[in-house]
């Protein structure tokens, strides 16, 4: 256990990649997000390795969440938001999810495209990764890529996620705050998003409150702030806003950051901040060890030669999915094949 927790040995070409992250170098930073993004086993030791060594000099970024349904402008959004956030002399990072097709696997990942003016910027970075099918509107290495760009320096970490949906809440573990795009003219506000999403926001945003559309974003603004007061907020010292914004006109950026600024001096004051970012790392690491575990059943030589006959009999109706399930858990539990861990 000590030696797990103590100063974690790098290689050669890792140590230089740290260095390079830690010099704020984008093309190095760019190198780590791709190697701890691999799913080599070689790969991900050394993934794990690099990320191990540059924990300590992470945990210092404002972490925000910005999920909205597609069409709602986030895209447009964060590209006013980071270049707000610049003018205040911050250095930005965007992690931005694209879905994954389910039939070609794909994803377009076309948010540099989006975003032309911040993709220029040389105090900006933008990442668009695909979401390879993990649930959440997120990556399964979201939470290291974001580690990677903190310890590069950047002081706020924006993640774009995919849309919403009912399991789009896993970023708000990820993040301080948590923010929902909403659309003006959606028809029935209140019918019109997830229960679950109002219960983990810190902030209700209703974009595109501009032109025509100005009115009609205002009474969906009241709407909302009255659904807002039908839920148990997530936080007893916080009361989730509900804003008006334009990320097109540019108009409302500046109260948003405000009110994320508001919400994290409620987090510190109460010592909450703290708490949460320990409650992240413990997520991280449960994440973690379900990943590992359902990796190492699905490649046990065990499991691997029963599970075609168990799914057809499955299919067929001639098997419980639960009596299938204790069965191959009780045969890995019998021969697990222990992986090697002497190089952890």
């Amino acid at each position: 256990m000590e030696h797990l927790a103590g100063q974690v040995a790098l290689d050669a070409a890792t140590q230089r990649l740290a260095e390079g992250v830690l010099a704020g170098q984008r093309r190095a930073l760019a190198k780590a997000i791709t190697l701890v993004e691999n799913t080599r086993e070689d790969r991900r030791r050394q993934a794990g390795a690099l990320v191990s060594h540059l924990l300590p000099r992470s945990n210092t970024a404002v972490r925000l969440g910005i999920s909205g349904t597609p069409g709602v402008g986030k895209s447009t959004f964060i590209e006013a938001f980071g270049l707000y956030l610049i003018e205040q002399g911050l250095r930005v990072a965007v992690l931005a999810i694209d879905p994954s097709s389910k039939i070609s696997g794909g994803s377009i990942l076309g948010d540099k495209v989006r975003m032309e003016h911040l993709a220029r910027h040389d105090r900006a970075f933008i990442r668009p990764s695909p979401s390879a099918g993990t649930l959440g509107g997120v990556t399964r290495r979201t939470r290291e890529t974001m580690m990677l760009c903190e310890a590069a320096g950047f002081d706020v970490i924006l993640i774009e996620t995919v849309g919403v949906g009912q399991s789009e809440t896993a970023v708000a573990d990820m993040v301080d705050f948590f923010m929902v795009l909403l659309l003006p003219n959606a028809g029935d506000e209140i019918q019109g998003i997830k229960k679950g999403i109002i219960e983990v926001a810190d902030l209700l945003v209703i974009n595109k409150a501009d032109g025509d559309l100005r009115d009609a974003a205002k009474r969906a603004r009241r709407h909302y702030a009255n659904a807002v007061n039908l839920f148990r907020p997530k936080n007893p010292h916080w009361r989730t806003p509900v804003l008006c914004a334009s990320g097109l006109a540019g108009e409302g950026i500046e109260a948003v950051w405000r009110t994320a600024g508001e919400h994290r001096a409620v987090l510190e004051q109460h010592g909450k901040l703290k708490a949460l970012r320990r409650e992240q790392r413990r997520r991280w690491f449960e994440q973690a060890l379900e990943e590992n575990l359902r990796e190492r059943f699905r490649a046990n030589q065990g499991v691997a030669a029963q599970a075609p006959a168990l799914e057809a009999a499955i299919s067929d109706g001639r098997l419980s999915p639960h009596h299938a399930a204790h069965y191959l858990v009780d045969l890995f539990l019998k021969n697990p094949e222990p992986g090697d861990t002497k190089d952890i």
